[in-house]
């Protein structure tokens, strides 16, 4: 939610870091000593519950910011950031990154983010409820496109790094439940799959897909 000038200033306040994929980038349960500001790569942001579950909470990409949460509030972090592939971020030190947002009066655009997050979060539970496996599928793949491609357009996009499981949890349903909607996307040439790989070669009919009528069965 920060203008392209804010982000860029902001970028200046740290360094650089690199993560290797699948590495932890912010630990759950750790003190909101610093943030991340993501500039390359894909991760995941999850719960790890006492029991063991672990529950998926979001996909974040560049322009993000990671763990800023725990920095406001002072308080341990109450989930997990994990890079899917090879990430780059810029490490921000909470107090720095506290008195940048002050001096910048940037205090209300961090607050639209906030509120934008929740209400990813509403839609996601909705769509949970409401919509086909296939619906759901096309439409997380969408949002991936858009983290990871923003304004492709009808351009092809690769999404790597994903597993089966993780889109599975992402979508609330088995990995069985994700190769069936992923064979559907397939024969209508929306997408193509590898091991970890989702290219997406037809975007309006991807579209197509995620816009379909909750009320269509697909799968």
């Amino acid at each position: 939610m920060l203008s392209d000038e804010a982000w860029r200033e902001l970028r200046g306040q740290g360094a650089s870091r690199t993560f290797r994929e699948r590495s932890v980038m912010l630990r759950q349960g750790s003190a909101g000593t610093h943030l991340l500001a993501l500039t390359d790569g894909l991760a995941k942001v999850v719960c790890r519950e006492p029991s063991g579950l672990v529950t998926w909470l979001a996909f974040r990409g560049p322009g993000d910011l990671l763990g800023e949460v725990s920095v406001f509030h002072g308080t341990p972090r109450t989930a997990e950031v994990i890079a899917l592939t090879p990430c780059t971020a810029v490490v921000l030190e909470a107090e720095r990154f506290r008195r940048f947002i002050e001096q910048r009066g940037l205090v209300m655009d961090l607050m639209r983010q906030a509120l934008s997050r929740l209400r990813e979060s509403d839609v996601h539970r909705s769509e949970l409820l409401t919509l086909p496996l296939v619906v759901r599928l096309a439409r997380a793949l969408l949002r991936l496109a858009e983290l990871t491609a923003p304004g492709a357009g009808s351009d092809v996009v690769r999404l790597t790094g994903l597993s089966q499981e993780e889109i599975a949890q992402a979508t609330g349903v088995t990995r069985n439940a994700v190769i069936t909607g992923l064979q559907r996307l397939r024969e209508s040439g929306a997408v193509e799959t590898a091991r970890k790989v989702i290219i997406i070669k037809d975007m309006k009919a991807l579209r197509t897909w995620a816009t379909a009528d909750s009320k269509t069965e697909y799968v």
